[in-house]
């Protein structure tokens, strides 16, 4: 019962509206970029939140997560997945490496602000959520959100601090487990439809 309450709590949160995006083909590509909590590492790769998201949506979801990747080089990676998947909307999950290894903010700020220069700059929609920060409440840097208003990305930054608070999703510190996935999945589908893409 915990877990689907958690869940709600999560589709709720992430209902609030945004910037809107362009409704999402049936037959449209949804590239999930970013690093161990995109990858699914926790469980396996048919319970990581992209593939969840993809039963979910009935969308292809292509998961190009890379463990322990931080944004400088996640920056320099993107171009080549984007013209290799040619996606029509990007989710970006990343900044948590940057954040374990205490690397500066404000290069994280501009190094996420350039990646959805990129996504954009592709013909692609994007959408981010905001990773836990490495403080008492487990809440997202203040980064995301500047990012976010700046450049008129919809962003949720409750759905990843809210399961890290949580020790029944999770398979260790700082991953999620199968069930913490599938949250996240809901989550992620909520900021979707809220904006328009869904």
């Amino acid at each position: 019962m915990k877990s689907l309450g958690v869940l709600a709590l999560l589709l709720l949160m992430g209902c609030d509206s945004g910037p809107e995006l362009r409704p999402l083909a049936r037959d449209g590509i949804i590239l999930a970029f970013g690093d161990s909590l995109t990858y699914g590492t926790g469980t396996d790769r048919d319970h990581s939140y992209p593939s969840v998201l993809a039963r979910l949506t009935g969308r292809r979801v292509i998961n190009d997560g890379i463990p322990g990747e931080v944004t400088r080089l996640g920056l320099v990676r993107l171009p080549k997945s984007l013209a290799s998947h040619q996606p029509d909307l990007v989710i970006l999950v990343h900044g948590g490496n940057d954040t374990l290894r205490r690397l500066g903010a404000s290069q994280t700020k501009e190094n996420l602000g350039q990646m959805v220069a990129a996504i954009r700059s592709a013909g692609a929609d994007v959408v981010m959520l905001g990773v836990s920060g490495a403080n008492l409440f487990l809440t997202a840097p203040d980064y995301y959100t500047d990012v976010a208003e700046e450049l008129e990305v919809p962003l949720d930054t409750d759905a990843i601090p809210q399961l890290m608070r949580d020790a029944t999703m999770k398979s260790d510190r700082v991953h999620f487990n199968r069930e913490g996935y599938a949250a996240l999945a809901g989550a992620v589908k909520a900021l979707l439809e809220s904006n328009g893409a869904l």
